[in-house]
C-alpha cells in the first residue's frame, strides 16, 4: 500500500502568531498596545476638534447626564452599602 503525505499544506510565509491580549490575532486597534491606542485616540480627538466635528457638552448636558449616571448606580443597593460602608472608614 502507497504511503499518504500527511503534511499540513498551508500558504508559504510566516504564520502571524496569536496576541497574547487578544489571543486571536495580531491586527486591529483592539489588539494594539494601550500606549499605541492611547496615542492614536488622543490623534483622532484632537482631529475632530480642530474640525468642529467633536461634541462638547454644555453644562445642563453634563448635569444630566450625571444625573442618569447616579440614578443607574444607586440602583443596585448592595454597592450602594458598600461604598457607604468605605465612606465612614476614609
Amino acid at each position: 500500500m502507497p504511503e499518504t503525505d500527511n503534511t499540513n499544506h498551508t500558504s508559504p510565509g510566516p504564520s502571524p502568531s496569536p496576541n497574547p491580549r487578544s489571543g486571536t490575532s495580531r491586527r486591529g486597534f483592539a489588539s494594539m498596545d494601550p500606549e499605541k491606542q492611547r496615542e492614536i485616540a488622543s490623534k483622532g480627538g484632537k482631529a475632530a476638534h480642530e474640525t468642529g466635528a467633536a461634541h462638547e457638552f454644555t453644562t445642563e448636558e453634563a448635569r444630566e447626564a450625571g444625573r442618569k449616571g447616579g440614578k443607574a448606580v444607586s440602583q443596585d443597593r448592595e454597592h450602594m452599602r458598600t461604598i457607604g460602608r468605605k465612606g465612614g472608614q476614609a
